[in-house]
């Protein structure tokens, strides 16, 4: 798979030094601290002139979230394992949200002649710059993508995530998410794979947004059922996590946390099993474990007060804590991290 470039989307954090550490205290929306600690990134693969007749079967890509935006014309992507395709048409937006394998073509009677994408990159001559050009020439039934896809650091995971669907399909994205949203579109398919002069990396950067607002969308129509994803949607226990994330330290209590959602506390402790599927003191340990791991990975702050800024007294009750998120110790878990970081390097040109 050809890549043109990534983006990095970056937590805005009040950094506060305690001594001979570095505590880091979440300042943003519940979302944006989700994705910002799990650190989502992107790459944008091409932007698509297919012509009819096409069909095209796209790989399964392990651990990332595909997505297509239809920026012009239209086709069906039948995604492994769907009972129906979808009609993706001008203006909408598909997430395959684990990288299932799936196939996208113009219309049913060439769904299965499909061509695998890499046969159609090398027959199309494309690098990675420009726009990606394949079927029949001379004819005006042209389909225009922005393709991409959405990835993780490796070890990060959040129920929220976990919880989406095998797709989410918005239709006309813009105008569900705004008429700001439509704008910012309109200009991600003006210049992805134009060659302009910084029109990849603006329409990288500009596409950042796609993914959060898309889960923001979903959330407040077809997700706020769902199991955990009715928990974000929900006021009393969406204001519960908000506090969580902006203090994960604080020695939380489920008659603190009953408080804060207005109710009793055992119908807190009842609504927030159901909506959320884990207890509130489960999902407060797998957010510091979140939180552990990434500082673990990140930086050479001593256990101890790694421990503290997740709120354990103790070196030994989070080591204790975190072996049996991680199955590895945290001292060991941060050597790993390191070798990891060591072979990158090398690794480099």
């Amino acid at each position: 798979m050809i890549k043109i470039t990534k983006f990095l989307i970056k937590s805005s954090k009040f950094i506060i030094i305690y001594g001979d550490y570095v505590k880091k205290r979440c300042t943003m929306d519940l979302l944006s601290d989700i994705l910002s600690r799990m650190r989502l990134s992107g790459t944008l693969y091409f932007r698509t002139s297919f012509t009819s007749p096409w069909s095209i079967k796209v790989p399964r890509f392990k651990n990332v979230a595909r997505f297509h935006f239809a920026h012009r014309g239209r086709c069906f992507v039948r995604v492994d394992g769907a009972t129906d395709p979808v009609l993706l048409e001008q203006g909408d937006l598909i997430i395959i949200t684990r990288g299932a394998s799936h196939t996208l073509y113009c219309d049913p009677v060439t769904e299965n002649l499909a061509v695998q994408l890499d046969e159609v990159v090398q027959a199309s001559g494309f690098t990675g710059n420009g726009t990606l050009v394949y079927g029949a020439p001379g004819t005006d039934l042209e389909t225009q993508l922005v393709c991409g896809h959405f990835a993780f650091d490796s070890g990060t995971n959040h129920p929220l995530i976990d919880a989406l669907p095998p797709h989410i399909y918005i239709r006309n994205y813009g105008e569900a998410a705004g008429s700001w949203m439509e704008s910012t579109l309109r200009v991600i398919g003006a210049e992805a794979g134009r060659e302009r002069m910084g029109g990849d990396l603006i329409a990288l950067k500009m596409s950042e947004i796609i993914f959060a607002q898309a889960l923001r969308t979903y959330l407040n129509s077809d997700g706020a059922d769902r199991p955990v994803l009715a928990g974000f949607s929900d006021p009393n226990i969406a204001r519960v996590l908000h506090s969580i994330h902006q203090d994960p330290a604080f020695n939380w209590t489920l008659d603190g946390l009953a408080q804060i959602a207005g109710m009793s506390r055992t119908s807190f402790a009842t609504k927030f099993a159901r909506c959320m599927s884990t207890t509130p003191l489960g999902y407060i340990t797998h957010w510091r474990m979140q939180i552990a791991r990434q500082c673990l990975a990140e930086s050479n702050i001593p256990i101890i007060n790694v421990a503290e800024a997740v709120g354990y007294q103790s070196e030994a009750a989070f080591g204790r804590v975190f072996k049996k998120h991680f199955e590895t110790a945290p001292a060991t878990y941060r050597r790993q991290c390191a070798a990891l970081a060591e072979a990158a390097g090398r690794a480099e040109p």
